[in-house]
């Protein structure tokens, strides 16, 4: 039994070996037929080319360097301003019998704003008018006694003197009515004192006075702003920049609040350095805008544009630099861009101005010129499908 399991082994072996050696037959075979096919296809030469790429110009804007007026600006603080205001009182003091407005009422022309208590001009009034009667008769009488005067002398049995005596009396009774017709005219005045009526067409802005408060002659009763336009006012260092502003452009924004956009123009300039403050008053027109309770007193800034000449600027977004120094892209006919070295002569809120290295007529690279390089091709982007 062992001597037959030990030749049932040998033969299984000698089997496995047979098998194992057609299998690597096989595998050669294959190679042999793999080899030949990968040197054939390295050696066929690749018919099918690689498109070409299409260079695609970078859109960007575009900016036609100009000569143009330069403008130095620098920003005030200040508040707005009725252009005419007045403080009115009445002419003769006494007591406040009435307050027809309050602060913020606009007032139309004569329209009456406060009154005090007539009774002494009234009765100062009748006064008047008793003697003006009074003053009239005498001269009827004077003038007829006159009459019968002439007369008398005409018919021989007068006199020259009597005629003359009452020539002067009735000359002193004219005079008379004279003086008492001034006298009425001056109580009727002063009537018409007692009410205060507005100046002109205006906006009050303060009221000082309360019913039954006596008050002096001239005294300050209620305060208008006139409607005739609004001025900003600020208060400037003494710049040299100054004797040439009268007329200048100013820019006025809201601080506290938010105003519309306004323009106006510098009208006035003190002559003098307030010693307070160290500073100049300046006043500046605003355009088109008409007086508005809401706008009194708020305060603004000013953006004042000082003429600084002509020059060449261009835009912030234009800027950007080489080892040198500042510089644009400029761009060629080509429509291709080139760094160009410039000298700033200062920075604006949304320009540089450009003292050199730039002329009239070229064109730069605004917006996008932080994506450019030498010999990029571009085009503008108001000109893009």
């Amino acid at each position: 039994m062992t001597r037959a399991h030990d030749r049932e082994r040998l033969d299984n072996r000698r089997e496995a070996e047979v098998n194992r050696g057609h299998d690597g037959n096989r595998a050669l075979d294959m190679k042999s037929l793999i080899l030949p096919f990968l040197l054939l296809l390295a050696a066929t030469p690749l018919r099918a080319e690689a498109p070409a790429q299409v260079e695609v110009p970078l859109l960007v804007e575009i900016v036609t360097v100009k000569e143009a007026p330069l403008t130095f600006d620098t920003t005030l603080a200040g508040s707005i301003q009725a252009r005419d205001t007045v403080n009115i009182g009445f002419r003769q003091g006494g007591r406040i019998a009435e307050v027809m407005v309050s602060e913020g009422d606009h007032v139309t022309k004569d329209q009456p704003l406060a009154r005090t208590d007539a009774l002494q001009q009234e009765q100062a009034l009748n006064v008047a008018q008793a003697k003006l009667a009074s003053a009239e008769a005498s001269r009827d009488q004077s003038a007829q006694a006159r009459t019968r005067a002439a007369a008398m002398l005409d018919h021989g049995v007068g006199t020259r003197a009597g005629l003359d005596s009452a020539d002067q009396a009735l000359s002193a009774a004219e005079g008379g009515v004279t003086q008492a017709r001034t006298e009425l005219e001056q109580a009727q005045r002063a009537l018409e004192d007692t009410v205060l009526r507005a100046p002109t067409d205006s906006v009050v802005t303060n009221r000082s006075v309360e019913v039954g408060q006596i008050v002096a002659a001239a005294q300050t009763v209620i305060s208008l702003a006139a409607t005739s336009g609004l001025e900003a006012v600020f208060q400037t260092p003494d710049l040299p920049l100054l004797k040439n502003a009268l007329g200048v452009p100013v820019s006025i924004e809201g601080i506290d609040l938010h105003l519309p956009a306004m323009k106006a123009s510098v009208r006035e300039i003190s002559p003098l350095v307030d010693p307070h403050t160290g500073s100049v008053t300046v006043r500046a027109y605003i355009d088109g805008v008409a007086t508005d309770t809401a706008l009194l007193g708020a305060a603004v800034r000013g953006t004042v544009h000082f003429p600084a000449g002509r020059g060449i600027s261009v835009p912030w977004t234009a800027l950007t630099a080489n080892a040198e120094g500042p510089a644009v892209w400029t761009v060629t006919d080509e429509m291709r861009v080139t760094l160009t070295p410039i000298t700033i002569e200062r920075f604006t809120t949304e320009s540089v101005v450009v003292a050199s290295g730039l002329s009239a007529g070229a064109q730069v690279v605004g917006a996008g010129s932080q994506m450019l390089f030498p010999g990029r091709k571009i085009a503008a982007a108001g000109d893009a499908p």
